[in-house]
C-alpha cells in the first residue's frame, strides 16, 4: 500500500474482531466500534454474582479455522487461548433413551450398537460419504460470489452432485440411518443453522460429520475468551476498539460509503466500512432510508429468517451430576418443529440444550457451585408474541421442563441469580432483526450469490462479515466471512497477504 488506509469496522462480535485482525495485520489502520461495554458481540461474557456464562456460541467446532485466522496473523492461538477438547462431545436425551455422542470411531460405533436397534450399521457409509461431501463443498463456501463469475470455477462444478437438492438434511441421512431418532441423533445440528432437519438442505449433513470428525472443543473460561484473544492481537497490531461506542449511521456519499456517524454525534471517515452487525438490522437502521432497493426496509421483511431463542442463565449454589452438553429432544418432535417455523407458536413440550459448563470448567462459577446455560429454540418475532406477557411463564415451563427430563428436583431452590434473553429482548436489546438468532435463514435461495454479498452489492466501500452474509451463521463459518472480505479488502489496496485457499488444518 503506498498510504495506510482506514478501515472502520461496526460491531465487534467474532466477524468484525476476526476481520480487525487480519486487516490491522497486513498494514491497515483499523477502528472497531461497538455499543456493548466488551467485546464479543453474541460471543460476548454474560457475569453475574461470580458466575461467567457465554451469551451465544458455548462450544467450538472446526477449531482448525480458528487456528488458521491467528497463523496469518503470525500467531498460534494455544498462546491465547486454553483449549479443552470434550469427550462425550454431548448427550442426546430422548423420552426413552439417551445417548452420549463421541468423536472417537470406536466408542461411537459401541454406543450406537448399545442404544439402537438398528446398531452402528450406517455409521462408516455416513462417515465414509460426509467426508467427501465436506472435501468437495469446503472451498467452495470459503469462496467470493460477490459476482456470477465466481460460479465459472471446477471446484464449483465438481461439488454439484454433493448439494443433493432438492433433499433435505433429515431425508439425506435416510440412506444410512432408519430409525426416525437415529436420524435426529445426526440432524439436529440443523438447529445451529436456525432451521429445521425437515427443510435445512441436504449438504449441510456434513454439520454431523465435523463434530464426528474434529470434535468439538471448550476454551477455558469460556468462548467469549476468543473475542478477547482476537481483541488484543489487534491491538499488538496498533489498531483501536471503542467499546461502549455505538454507531448511529454510515456516511454515504454517491453511493459510497465514506465512514460512520457515532451516536455521540462525531462523525469518523474511512476508506473502507466493514459491517458486522446484524444484516438486516444494519440495513434497516444505519443507512438512510431510500438508499437501498434490493435491501430496503419492506424487502428486508419478506426474507426468511432464522428461528429465535428463549435463553435461561442460571447461578446455582450446588453443582450437579449433568455432562457438559446435553440436548433434549421433545416428545414429539416434528410438533414441535412445526410449532416453530410454520405455526409460531409456543409449544406444550419442547426440545432444549443445556450447558453445565463447569463440569470441564469450574472456574465459571464460585467454589461448589455451577452455571448452567439453558437454551430452547423458539417462532422468531414474525409470531407476534408478546414476550413481555409469556415470559414469566415460559420461564417456570423451562424449569418444569429441566425438573422433569433431567431430574433436577431442587433447581429453583438453588438459583442464586439469573437472567432472561427472549426473542423479543434480542430484538430491542441485542439489535437483532425479528429477534432471529441465526439471522437469515440457509435455504439455497439465500445462499451463496444470493445471500448478501461479503462486497455489499448496493454500498460501495462496504463490506459485510457475521452470519448474515456469505457463508452463513456459526462461528467457522463467521470467521471465513471476515477472511473473504479481509482479502477483499487487501486485493483492492494492494496488500500482501497469504491466501490460504487450500486450508492446512484439513485432513
Amino acid at each position: 500500500m503506498t498510504t495506510r488506509k482506514h478501515i472502520v469496522i461496526v460491531g465487534a462480535g467474532p466477524g468484525g474482531l476476526c476481520a480487525g485482525m487480519l486487516l490491522s495485520q497486513r498494514g491497515f489502520k483499523v477502528s472497531l466500534f461497538d455499543k456493548h461495554a466488551e467485546v464479543g458481540g453474541r460471543n460476548r461474557p454474560i457475569r453475574m454474582d461470580g458466575f461467567t456464562f457465554d451469551t451465544g456460541p458455548t462450544f467450538l467446532l472446526m477449531k482448525g479455522v480458528l487456528d488458521e485466522m491467528f497463523e496469518l496473523c503470525g500467531r498460534n492461538s494455544a498462546d491465547y487461548l486454553e483449549f479443552m477438547p470434550l469427550s462425550p462431545m454431548y448427550r442426546l436425551q430422548f423420552a426413552d433413551k439417551a445417548i452420549s455422542v463421541y468423536s472417537d470411531r470406536d466408542t461411537m460405533r459401541g454406543e450406537l450398537q448399545r442404544v439402537f436397534d438398528e446398531g452402528c450399521e450406517g455409521y462408516h457409509r455416513f462417515m465414509a460419504n460426509e467426508r467427501r461431501r465436506f472435501q468437495a463443498l469446503y472451498p467452495c463456501i470459503t469462496r467470493d460470489y460477490s459476482s456470477l463469475r465466481s460460479f465459472l470455477s471446477w471446484d464449483l462444478l465438481k461439488a454439484l452432485p454433493w448439494l443433493a437438492f432438492p433433499k433435505s438434511v433429515f431425508a439425506n441421512l435416510g440412506q444410512y440411518f432408519k430409525g426416525e431418532h437415529l436420524r435426529l441423533a445426526f440432524c439436529f445440528q440443523s438447529k445451529y443453522l436456525g432451521m429445521s432437519p425437515w427443510q435445512c438442505p441436504a449438504l449441510f449433513t456434513m454439520l454431523p460429520y465435523l463434530e464426528h470428525e474434529y470434535g468439538i472443543y471448550h476454551v477455558k473460561g469460556g468462548l467469549n475468551k476468543i473475542a478477547l484473544a482476537m481483541a488484543q492481537v489487534i491491538r499488538e497490531n496498533g489498531g483501536e476498539i471503542h467499546t461502549g461506542t455505538g454507531v448511529a449511521s454510515l456516511r454515504v456519499e454517491n453511493g459510497a460509503v465514506t465512514g460512520v456517524k457515532l451516536d455521540s454525534g462525531e462523525s469518523v471517515p474511512a476508506d473502507e466500512v466493514v459491517i458486522n452487525a446484524d444484516f438486516a438490522h444494519a440495513m434497516s437502521r444505519l443507512v438512510e432510508p431510500g438508499r437501498l432497493q434490493k435491501y430496503a426496509p419492506e424487502r428486508l421483511k419478506k426474507l426468511d429468517y432464522s428461528c429465535s431463542t428463549f435463553m435461561l442463565y442460571l447461578g446455582l449454589n450446588k453443582t450437579y451430576d449433568l455432562p457438559h452438553h446435553t440436548i433434549a429432544f421433545a416428545r414429539d418432535y416434528r410438533t414441535n418443529i412445526g410449532n416453530i417455523f410454520a405455526d409460531k407458536s409456543l409449544s406444550r413440550d419442547f426440545s432444549f440444550y443445556v450447558q453445565n459448563a463447569c463440569a470441564s470448567d469450574p472456574g465459571l462459577a464460585p467454589a461448589g457451585k455451577s452455571a448452567l446455560y439453558v437454551l430452547v429454540p423458539m417462532p422468531n418475532n414474525d409470531s407476534g408474541l408478546d414476550w413481555d406477557l409469556h415470559r414469566a411463564a415460559v420461564r417456570e415451563q423451562v424449569l418444569d421442563t429441566l425438573t422433569d427430563r433431567l431430574g433436577l428436583h431442587d433447581l429453583r431452590a438453588q438459583i442464586a441469580c439469573e437472567k432472561i434473553i427472549t426473542p423479543s429482548d434480542w430484538e430491542s436489546e441485542e439489535y437483532v432483526y425479528k429477534g432471529a438468532t441465526f439471522s437469515l435463514a440457509h435455504h439455497f435461495k439465500q445462499m451463496l450469490y444470493w445471500r448478501p454479498h461479503n462486497r455489499f452489492e448496493e454500498l460501495a466501500n462496504c463490506y459485510l462479515v457475521g452470519g448474515g452474509t456469505h457463508p452463513g451463521s456459526g462461528l467457522p463459518t463467521i470467521y471465513e466471512s471476515a477472511r473473504i472480505s479481509a482479502n477483499l479488502i487487501s486485493r483492492r489496496h494492494g496488500a500482501a497477504f497469504e491466501d490460504n485457499a487450500a486450508s492446512r488444518w484439513l485432513r
